[in-house]
């Protein structure tokens, strides 16, 4: 059995190599005559998984260590009989972590305390349950917008003009589809408060970049249209700004690669089920005071250092993703 897996995953060097002949690549460069003889593939959204790649290939499983699916053309793989599977909510507590730490900075840079404010959520899976249920205990009166959930569960959701109208600042949490991409756009910005804030964390293209730039409101971004080419004015202008590392915890880290074992496992009958990497410790979730987060979040997580960090060498966009040091999670 062949896998071929991107070689930035961590932790998962001679994991699979006593069931497997392993080759790691360059999530860019993995290439047609890579995957022509392999079996599965392990990747991130650096690799491109469509009938440029697997046309021809013998590939019947593709596991990405990443919640989002938008790299893998999943209608190609349906009608091919590839299984594709995410590591949907490995990162959630990190993305948690990061929302807190740019909350805290701005509460502090703007003097106010969650009381006073509104956060609204766009999309409330993995990350936006989290994000909406700390916040409450934070104090932040929270309003939600999630249509899938709303058509379920038939109430605790409004739609996201009437969660813009209302929002202080608005937090996406959505994955990247036809419905989603630019769903933040000029209309939406016009419904959406003088003064008040945007943050994207989910995708770069959920959010219209240009009228983003263009509706002076505030923002805060981790995500961006055309990575890694940034646009400067966009840049300039942003609160906060990461290089799409939100989720870069090292609880996260590795747990989307134990899900891809595990994914592998299953598939194939490895008896790997229930593995996880020994040099990670395991998330410890717990309840954290607003209080406390704002006199500990620093350690954790320096926001403010890493934006200027990025605003001083946008070029290095991808350095700094590829050599990023892992934060601990802590709640």
């Amino acid at each position: 059995m062949k896998i071929v897996a991107d070689n930035a995953i961590p932790f998962l060097k001679g994991v699979l190599e006593p069931y497997a002949r392993v080759e790691y690549l360059p999530g860019k460069t993995i290439a047609t005559a890579d995957v022509r003889d392999a079996d599965a593939l392990i990747v991130r959204t650096r690799t491109r998984c469509d009938a440029a790649l697997l046309e021809g290939s013998s590939v019947k499983l593709i596991a990405t260590a990443t919640i989002g699916f938008d790299h893998i053309d999943t209608e190609y793989c349906r009608r091919h009989g590839i299984e594709v599977a995410t590591a949907a909510g490995c990162n959630a507590r990190g993305v948690l972590q990061y929302v807190a730490a740019a909350l805290v900075r701005l509460s502090r840079v703007q003097a106010w305390e969650p009381t006073d404010k509104t956060l609204g959520i766009v999309g409330v899976g993995h990350v936006g349950s989290l994000v909406e249920a700390y916040a409450r205990t934070w104090g932040f009166r929270v309003v939600a917008c999630d249509p899938p959930r709303e058509e379920r569960e038939h109430g605790g959701f409004l739609p996201l003009e009437e969660v813009a109208c209302q929002a202080d600042i608005l937090t996406f949490h959505t994955p990247l589809d036809d419905t989603t991409r630019h769903m933040a756009g000029a209309k939406l910005f016009e419904r959406m408060k003088p003064g008040s804030i945007l943050i994207n964390t989910s995708r770069g293209e959920v959010v219209d970049g240009q009228a983003l730039r263009e509706s002076g409101l505030q923002y805060v971004l981790d995500v961006w249209e055309h990575e890694p080419r940034l646009d400067p004015q966009l840049l300039d202008r942003t609160l906060l700004a990461t290089p799409h590392v939100a989720g870069y915890s090292e609880q996260g880290k590795a747990t989307a690669t134990a899900m891809s074992v595990a994914t592998l496992a299953g598939f194939f009958g490895l008896p790997l089920r229930g593995w996880y990497p020994s040099e990670a410790a395991p998330s410890v979730p717990r309840p954290i005071p607003w209080q406390e987060l704002c006199t500990t979040i620093r350690d954790a997580y320096d926001i403010e250092a890493e934006s200027h960090r990025l605003k001083a060498r946008p070029a290095d966009f991808e350095a700094m993703r590829d050599h990023y040091r892992y934060r601990r999670e802590y709640f």
